[in-house]
């Protein structure tokens, strides 16, 4: 009978022979066809998609990254509008990346080295390539990044001489990210202006889309917002009538909001970062005056903890972690705006006075970025600023950058991708929803998609994809 068929053919049951059934298997096809449809794409034949990162387009098949990639699965097969675009932006992705990232659907092989790691990792993170993840982290892990995460982390002093990429402070500034917009404005017509919102949306700046996710059990603007371990927290704030001190944590994996423990003070417009795992809240104004107090955050107590409080009083001061240090810019004391900082050194629970800013202002942004800290936008008590500076450590100095196209203040500012964000705030005139990204390898802002439920006054937020 076995004569009667070719090599690569085979008969499953003698019975189904009996009843004139045959069940054929040929076991290279998948890899062959995948092969043939490589050969047919470098052809430039049949391709149905365009992807385009600046000025590199790479054209691809549908059903093929759809089968391979699942960022693409969830895109081709969910009737997003993309779709049945003939061309998808995808915003902010290294062009080599992804050319490697779509070759790798046809044939599954991939080569990784020093110069392409990081940005094969970013990538692999927003096409939520597991494998791919891994493989990046695996190769990072055995190339001593181990040895000078403990330099980091055993010698605190040292940290602003450990200029290289895997020794600077992530922040989620390198590591691809989606950003959320927390609480603030509202941008439906049915409300009046100024109204506090409960709603947060969230962006994927790959996609260049924001998305509405659930809603927090509180309205709140000008409201702290702060990602420990993937969780969001929204800390404090307005609601419209009070100041508030209670808490609530998001966990995007379940889209669901849980109270946690209230800070010791009612406050909005403060400063929020996380440093070391902990949640520091800088200032803000209790309702009655502008503070200057500092309280702490342990995720594994659940318990807020009074520290050393700062040299003035700051209500909507800029505050950022960069090279381990808490930094605080500007901000009011209801009396004068400042363009005085200062940082705090957790490790011996001290205040230090630093260069000045170029510009007094309050309601600014501010966030690090590789080995320079960023702000942008704010009031300086007569006008409302687009101007943004850069503070070099190393010379203690601040030097002006290409403003914003827009002025803004209550704008936050977030890193994510090697890039910055500006989110939100107020003109003058009205409340904003446009976004704003920064790249500083081109000292250009460029306009990215609006936010789809806010006008000014969010509290921002970046949860990374991946965490190395």
């Amino acid at each position: 009978m076995s004569d009667r068929f070719p090599p690569g053919y085979k008969m499953v049951d003698e019975l189904e022979e009996l009843e004139d059934l045959v069940h054929v298997t040929v076991g290279d096809l998948p890899n062959r066809g995948y092969g043939v449809m490589e050969e047919i794409r470098r052809q430039g034949k049949l391709c149905d998609v365009t992807l385009k990162v600046g000025e590199h387009k790479f054209s691809a098949h549908r059903i093929v990254l759809a089968a391979s990639i699942p960022y693409f699965h969830a895109m081709f097969t969910n009737d997003m509008m993309e779709c049945k675009q003939d061309e998808i932006v995808m915003q902010g992705m290294d062009p080599c990346a992804l050319e490697a990232l779509i070759n790798f659907a046809y044939n599954g092989h991939l080569a990784i080295d020093q110069q392409n790691v990081q940005s094969l990792l970013m990538g692999a993170s927003f096409l939520q390539l597991q494998n791919i993840k891994d493989a990046c982290c695996s190769f990072l892990k055995e190339r001593d990044l181990v040895d000078e995460a403990k330099d980091y982390h055993l010698m605190p002093e040292r940290r602003p001489h450990l200029l290289a990429f895997k020794t600077r402070p992530r922040c989620c500034t390198s590591i691809a990210g989606l950003i959320y917009a927390v609480g603030g404005l509202n941008s439906a017509a049915h409300f009046y202006a100024g109204d506090s919102l409960n709603v947060v949306e969230v962006f994927d700046p790959i996609a260049n889309r924001w998305e509405k996710c659930q809603p927090m059990t509180t309205a709140r603007s000008r409201v702290g917002v702060a990602v420990v371990n993937g969780l969001l927290y929204a800390i404090g704030g307005y609601d419209g009538q009070s100041r508030l001190s209670t808490v609530e944590v998001y966990n995007p994996e379940t889209d669901s909001w849980t109270k946690v423990g209230s800070m010791n003070s009612k406050r909005s417009a403060m400063g929020t970062v996380v440093l070391d795992g902990q949640i520091y809240v800088c200032g803000g104004y209790d309702g009655n005056c502008s503070l200057n107090s500092v309280e702490t955050y342990s995720p594994e107590t659940d318990k807020w903890t009074v520290v050393t409080p700062m040299s003035s009083n700051r209500s909507a001061a800029g505050v950022t972690v960069f090279e381990g240090r808490i930094y605080v810019s500007g901000g009011h004391d209801g009396l004068q705006i400042f363009n005085t900082m200062e940082y705090y050194n957790h490790h011996t629970a001290t205040w230090h006075p630093v260069a000045s800013m170029l510009n007094k202002r309050c309601r600014h942004g501010a966030a690090s970025l590789g080995s320079k800290m960023f702000i942008c936008g704010g009031y300086d008590g007569s006008a409302f600023l687009s101007v943004a500076e850069v503070y070099n450590s190393m010379a203690d100095q601040w030097y002006l950058i290409t403003p914003m196209n827009t002025r803004r203040s209550r704008v936050s500012l977030v890193a994510n991708c090697g890039r910055l964000y500006a989110v939100g705030g107020y003109d003058g005139q009205s409340n904003l929803n446009s976004v704003e990204m920064y790249d500083p390898e081109t000292n250009r802002w460029t306009f990215m998609a609006p936010m789809v439920c806010h006008e000014g006054g969010v509290g921002v937020g970046c949860i990374p994809l991946l965490t190395i």
